[in-house]
């Protein structure tokens, strides 16, 4: 499948699939969208009401690893612990990586080692990137993950329910329920009425919330 890095309306890149029409993130903003989706309603939202500084943060759709970046710079701002696996069926190349503009639109160029070795570590193992931060990335389905009762917040950041539905059906968030934690937090970008009963269907508390640039609404759903 034909695949280009574009530019999105705030600066920032992202990955176009021009035989689905999707992109990795909004074409509206990459980082916009990033910081209004997961950090605003996902890390904000439970951190603030938490009073542990260590959180484990699932990323479904590892992809170009702007999330886990922006993550992060922000961990690192609230001298939070952050422990995060990113899932990732299909790893972006390396070549890709090196043409993303995240770091200098972020402001930090100082990172950019970081952000390469993000992209550059092993599969399947823990990494500490910084004092504040470990990642481990996971290639494989969304459909094999098993863990019960291990995260507090699940960044769902898959390819829309347009192109790839079976990503969004009862029994893959019935597998995001039984990761999260009791009181976890799952945030994603998608709307969809599909999604959202889906979600209700696994046990979720849902609610609406106003999109990012772009989208009128997103969904965040609570494991109560």
């Amino acid at each position: 499948m034909k695949r280009e890095v574009i530019k999105t309306a705030d600066g920032s890149t992202t990955i176009h699939l021009p035989d689905w029409n999707e992109q990795y993130h909004s074409k509206h903003g990459a980082i916009q969208e990033a910081y209004h989706v997961f950090i605003k309603h996902g890390l904000d939202f439970y951190y603030s009401s938490k009073s542990s500084n260590e959180l484990s943060l699932l990323e479904i759709g590892f992809g170009t690893g702007l999330n886990a970046f922006i993550t992060l710079l922000e961990a690192e701002k609230r001298n939070l612990k952050l422990n995060y696996c990113g899932v990732e069926g299909y790893p972006v190349a390396q070549e890709e990586v090196g043409l993303l503009n995240y770091t200098s639109e972020l402001n930090a160029e100082d990172k950019q080692f970081i952000f390469d070795k993000m992209h550059a570590i092993s599969w399947e193992e823990k990494h500490k990137l910084t004092e504040t931060f470990s990642l481990i990335k996971q290639n494989k389905m969304f459909h094999e993950i098993n863990e019960t009762n291990v995260y507090d917040i699940v960044y769902f950041d898959a390819f829309g329910a347009r192109v790839q539905p079976e990503l969004w059906t009862e029994s893959i968030f019935k597998k995001m329920y039984k990761a999260l934690k009791n009181n976890g937090v799952l945030v994603t970008y998608s709307a969809k009425g599909s999604v959202r009963r889906a979600m209700q269907s696994a046990g979720f508390n849902v609610e609406k919330l106003p999109g990012p640039p772009g989208k009128r609404e997103m969904l965040r759903a609570v494991k109560r």
